[in-house]
């Protein structure tokens, strides 16, 4: 992503997971049952879109004014949000259709953002023409390494939802704590991405200005207390309002996080600095549900959902004092124009002839 025009890399790898879906589609009209070819599609779908999220998010930046970029970053959130509560409904309603029909349905729309994403005018074309070796490929550590701020901010998500994440439990508290059924399980899956649609909504005409490094702290802890809320609730009503606060809280926390990294990131490393954020985000949450069923075998379910609440307060008050550089991050008017200088003498010093990949690590 950053060597590679990025809408090139984004429309070619939602064309490949197109063809995923045709394939499946092919598997499904020949009546193939092969478990080895389905997991042979769906590991070149992964891949494909392991190569599409970091040049996506590192294309933002350059699609829309950099005055512009916190309500990007706050609508693409939203509407990220809405696909994930409303994608789920629409693929069981096609579901009604037959299989096939899903397939179809989503190598179409896949096509379509490929389309899309080709089509666009606004894209850098990277400047960095270093050797491709080990130093270039560790770039993006590097630069995270040296910068407490970003490694702060990154980290932060992967250690809070990798021990407060409470969704992969809801199926339990539907059953057999809450007595809710189906019906009460596709409600509490809903209230998370409502929360985090509604918080998105605000941030995109108000948002977070001074004190934002203090603000995304206290966001992680609140985010832990209503976790702790939902992990102690026997009252559906109680439950669907903290599963919303925490949905609420990680966004908040996700949109100063992303604001600060997309925004002190010089643009020739910005891809690999995304690789990076993304991998923390897909560990967090796979793990995370990973963690929770483990510790919910070991401690019991309702332990093991207040106990990982308490360890995100935890995770918000060490990082408090780990990282004083994300304490201390300012986003009004003058802070964001001191990180954007930063970002653009670190950008001019990477970019200049003489240099080549070996400045990125010193």
């Amino acid at each position: 992503a950053d060597r590679v025009p990025r809408r090139r890399i984004v429309g070619f790898s939602h064309a490949i997971v197109a063809l995923c879906a045709l394939c499946l589609l092919a598997l499904q009209f020949l009546a193939i049952r092969s478990l080895g070819l389905i997991l042979a599609v769906l590991a070149v779908s992964g891949t494909a879109r392991a190569f599409s999220f970091p040049a996506m998010q590192s294309l933002l930046p350059n699609a829309v004014p950099r005055a512009e970029l916190g309500q990007a970053i706050a609508l693409s959130s939203t509407i990220s949000q809405t696909a994930m509560l409303s994608g789920p409904a629409l693929g069981g309603l096609l579901l009604t259709l037959g299989v096939a029909v899903n397939y179809a349905v989503s190598a179409m729309i896949l096509l379509l953002s490929a389309g899309c994403a080709l089509a666009m005018r606004a894209d850098a074309t990277p400047a960095i023409r270093a050797p491709l070796d080990l130093t270039m490929i560790l770039g993006g550590v590097r630069f995270i390494a040296a910068r407490p701020a970003i490694l702060g901010a990154i980290s932060l998500d992967l250690f809070a939802v990798l021990l407060g994440g409470a969704v992969a439990m809801l199926p339990i508290y539907a059953r057999d704590i809450l007595a809710v059924g189906p019906i009460g399980l596709g409600l509490l899956r809903s209230a998370e991405p409502v929360g985090g649609v509604l918080v998105a909504v605000v941030l995109a005409h108000w948002p977070p200005r001074r004190r934002a490094g203090r603000m995304v702290l206290c966001a992680v802890a609140m985010f832990g207390l209503a976790t702790v809320v939902f992990g102690l609730s026997t009252n559906f009503a109680l439950s669907l309002f903290a599963l919303a606060v925490v949905g609420g809280a990680d966004m908040f926390g996700m949109f100063i996080r992303q604001r600060l990294v997309q925004t002190a990131t010089p643009d020739a490393v910005r891809g690999r600095v995304s690789a990076i954020s993304a991998l923390f985000i897909n560990t967090s949450n796979q793990l995370g549900q990973f963690e929770s069923g483990a510790a919910a075998a070991w401690l019991g379910i309702v332990p093991s959902v207040v106990l990982g609440g308490i360890a995100a307060i935890g995770v918000a008050g060490a990082w408090a004092l780990l990282f004083p550089a994300l304490r201390r991050v300012d986003m009004s008017a003058e802070g964001l124009a001191a990180i954007e200088r930063a970002a653009d003498e670190e950008g001019a010093r990477l970019t200049r002839p003489a240099e080549t990949s070996a400045a990125i690590a010193e």
